[in-house]
C-alpha cells in the first residue's frame, strides 16, 4: 500500500494526513472482499524497515494503528472477517501488543482473513522459517513453507503493489514465487474498489502455468 506521503505531498499536506487516507482506503478494500468473493486479504502495513523513518511518523502511524483497531474491530467480528498477523508483533509498543492479541482473539472464529504484516520482512521471515525447519531435522521448500508466518493461509494469487513502484520491497518473496502481479501508477489513498476490480479482471484474463506448459 504504497503512495501515502506522496500523496499529501502532492496537496502540500501533512504526511500524516496522508496515512490517515490511507486507512480509509485500507477500510473501503475490507469491506469489499466479502460481495468479491476474496477469501483472504493481505497487506503490507508496516515493514521491518520503516522504524528508520522519523520519530513523528513513526507515531503518526502507530497513533492510526490504535485508532483502527479500536474502531474497525466491532465491524470485523460483524462481518466474520478474522484477523491474522504477519511478522514480528510482539516487538511493537507493550499497548499496541494487547490491543492486537484482543483482536486475535475475538475474530477467530471468522471464516474470511485479513492479513496485516506488522513489522514484517520476507527476508527475516524466510530466514526464521529455515532456521526453525533446521531445528526440526530438514530444510526443504516443503518445511520451510510449514514455517512461514502465512503457512495457514491459502496460496498467494495476485500480488498489487499502488503508487508506480514496480519492485516487492521484501514483501512475501517466498510466497510470490509464482504469484500473479500487477502494478499501478495509482496512490494508495486513491486506490478504490474499482482499481481492485481492474486488478481481478487482469488476472483472471491471465494464463498460470507454474513452469509448465
Amino acid at each position: 500500500m504504497d503512495g501515502n506521503g506522496r500523496w499529501a505531498k502532492r496537496r502540500h499536506l501533512p504526511r500524516a494526513l496522508g496515512h490517515q487516507r490511507g486507512v480509509e482506503a485500507v477500510r473501503r478494500l475490507v469491506r469489499a472482499i466479502g460481495p468479491l468473493g476474496i477469501d483472504c486479504l493481505t497487506l503490507y502495513a508496516f515493514s521491518s524497515e520503516n522504524w528508520k523513518r522519523p520519530d513523528e511518523e513513526i507515531s503518526d502511524l502507530m497513533g492510526l494503528m490504535r485508532k483502527f483497531i479500536r474502531s474497525d474491530l466491532p465491524e470485523f467480528i460483524a462481518n466474520d472477517v478474522k484477523l491474522k498477523i504477519l511478522g514480528d508483533y510482539k516487538a511493537m509498543a507493550p499497548d499496541i501488543v494487547e490491543m492486537l492479541e484482543d483482536a486475535l482473539a475475538r475474530t477467530s472464529g471468522g471464516s474470511r482473513t485479513l492479513a496485516v504484516a506488522l513489522n514484517y520482512g520476507s527476508q527475516q521471515e524466510i530466514a526464521r522459517a529455515a532456521g526453525k525447519a533446521a531445528a526440526e531435522g530438514a530444510v526443504t521448500p516443503e518445511t520451510i513453507a510449514a514455517n512461514l508466518d502465512t503457512a495457514d493461509l491459502p496460496p498467494l494469487d495476485l500480488l498489487i503493489r499502488t503508487s508506480g513502484e514496480v519492485r516487492l520491497s521484501n514483501f512475501l518473496l517466498w510466497q510470490a514465487a509464482y504469484a500473479e502481479m500487477w502494478f499501478t501508477d495509482v496512490l494508495w489513498p486513491d486506490f478504490t474498489l474499482a482499481h481492485l476490480e481492474e486488478a481481478l479482471a487482469n488476472f483472471a484474463g491471465r494464463e498460470r502455468r507454474y513452469g509448465g506448459r
